[in-house]
């Protein structure tokens, strides 16, 4: 089956020390919460959402891209799973947990 999109997010799990970790933070109740969500949707079974290890910006998340666009998402809760699943379903990106890349990312 082909998507139309397909969200990544970051469920990354760390034991202590060191960087934050996703996992740690909510990633697999946010995946939790956009399965449900997508669940009800009409348009639900046309995108793909899955767990994964590490994106990257550790200390900016939860983490989470969509692609094929490629725009990514930090800072993110359950409470975003609404404006993520719009994303999925109409395009329309949620500006105020889009990511802000610097030149020193």
């Amino acid at each position: 089956m082909k998507f139309s999109r397909h969200l990544f997010v970051c469920t990354q799990q760390r034991a202590g020390g060191g960087k934050p970790a996703c996992g740690n933070r909510g990633g697999p109740a946010l995946v939790a919460a956009i399965e449900r969500a997508l669940a009800t949707h009409p348009d639900g079974g046309q995108v793909a959402v899955t767990g994964c290890a590490c994106l990257g910006p550790c200390f900016d998340g939860p983490n989470a891209v969509v692609y094929p666009e490629g725009v990514w998402y930090a800072g993110l809760t359950v409470d975003d799973a609404p404006a993520l699943v719009a994303h999925l379903t109409t395009g329309e990106i949620a500006e105020s947990r889009r990511y802000a890349w610097t030149d020193e990312d």
